[in-house]
């Protein structure tokens, strides 16, 4: 598996180099994905915009991405997802579960509007 990671204070981007997310890559992204929640990555965003192909293997290991996010008080988003994951993301009505993004600018804004949002909730509370 190809990637690089973008580590900030705040989130981490992995782009993924490999032109297909598929059975044989999915099990190292999963386990990348679990290395990076575990030492305390919340806000992850997975950079797609090389990947052509997915398969329900590569899925697999996105929803477990988002939900180690959503466990550990963070949030996981998307970016550079061309037409044809596009459409398998929304007829698998993952379109409504995941935070998709065309950029990974957009995604480090999303990042912390989400943080100001979590933040002034919990101000609300107290």
């Amino acid at each position: 598996m190809k990637y690089t990671i973008d580590k900030q204070e705040k989130y981490l981007i992995l782009k993924l180099s490999n032109d297909k997310l598929d059975t044989l890559v999915a099990p190292l992204l999963k386990t990348e994905l679990l290395t990076m929640n575990a030492e305390g990555s919340n806000y992850i965003i997975l950079d797609l915009s090389d990947v052509k192909f997915c398969d329900s293997s590569g899925l697999s290991a996105i929803l477990v991405a988002n939900r180690l996010c959503n466990q550990s008080d963070g949030a996981f988003f998307m970016c550079g997802l061309n037409e044809n994951l596009k459409k398998l993301i929304t007829i698998s009505q993952l379109d409504k579960v995941l935070n998709i993004f065309p950029t990974s600018e957009e995604c480090v804004d999303a990042v912390f509007l989400f943080q100001l949002e979590k933040d002034l909730s919990k101000e609300e509370q107290s």
